[in-house]
């Protein structure tokens, strides 16, 4: 494939993006707090959550090992991140979760896989075969150090929120759910999917190429309504909820 052809691929792939986006506002995935009947057969939450994000570390690893670029100092590190983070989110993050008993629809669990299917494929692609290999001078430029310093605050603030949302469901309330509080809970319902956001635009910035845009894109895409989903679950759920808190960005949405 030619980059030209790459591009191409690319910004289809963006444009599907756009035309899910406004779906999802009025369709949310059943699963977790949201499961519902009628999604077919079901798996294990834990199992779907591994097969899902271990996609992502296998290809993008596979693809950007095996390809024919030059891997400097800068890409090592794009390559560093990627891998701590699925590795943590495939291997650590599903088997920590209180969600023993649990499943969720194959169907959601397939149409995941195959997402991450693409988005690790157009990634590890891109850095494997068609790169120019960055110049160690990529390290001193502002986009990778505003970059980097992005991507790992939001990768702390995601982490943070998952496990303090673990850390709820404990004794009698290890199969239900609460009021999460304290850090940015106090300001949003969804600090996770907002470390996410900011996590996926940081490696866009710091990586300063089109595939890692359209992660950035997907990222955004996907976890902003869902992020809405939760925020009105939670009011519908709790007439107590506080109401100065937004959904996923503070002070905005």
């Amino acid at each position: 494939m030619t980059e030209a052809e790459f591009r191409i691929v690319i910004f289809a792939w963006i444009a599907l993006a756009a035309v899910l986006f406004p779906i999802q506002f009025f369709v949310t995935a059943p699963y977790g707090r949201h499961t519902r009947a009628g999604w077919g057969p079901q798996i294990s939450n834990r199992l779907g959550w591994f097969l899902m994000e271990f996609v992502s570390l296998a290809v993008f690893v596979g693809l950007f090992l095996s390809g024919r670029v030059d891997k400097s100092a800068p890409m090592w590190i794009f390559f560093a991140l990627w891998v701590a983070h699925y590795i943590h989110r495939s291997l650590i993050f599903p088997w920590a979760t209180r969600t023993r008993g649990k499943t969720m629809p194959l169907v959601i669990a397939g149409s995941a896989v195959a997402f991450n299917l693409t988005n690790a494929g157009l990634n590890g692609f891109y850095l494997g075969y068609l790169a120019q290999s960055y110049p160690l001078s990529w390290l001193t430029d502002p986009r990778f150090a505003i970059g980097t310093a992005v991507f790992l605050s939001g990768a702390a603030m995601n982490i943070w929120s998952d496990y303090h949302l673990i850390t709820l469901r404990s004794g009698s309330n290890a199969k239900g759910y609460a009021i999460p509080r304290g850090g940015l809970f106090e300001l949003i319902s969804c600090p996770n999917h907002f470390g996410e956001i900011v996590q996926w635009s940081g490696f866009a910035l710091m990586c300063w190429n089109l595939p890692a845009l359209s992660f950035a894109i997907w990222t955004a895409a996907n976890l902003l309504p869902r992020a809405l989903s939760h925020h009105r679950w939670y009011r519908q759920h709790f007439p107590d909820y506080p109401g100065r808190r937004r959904a996923v960005v503070p002070f905005v949405l």
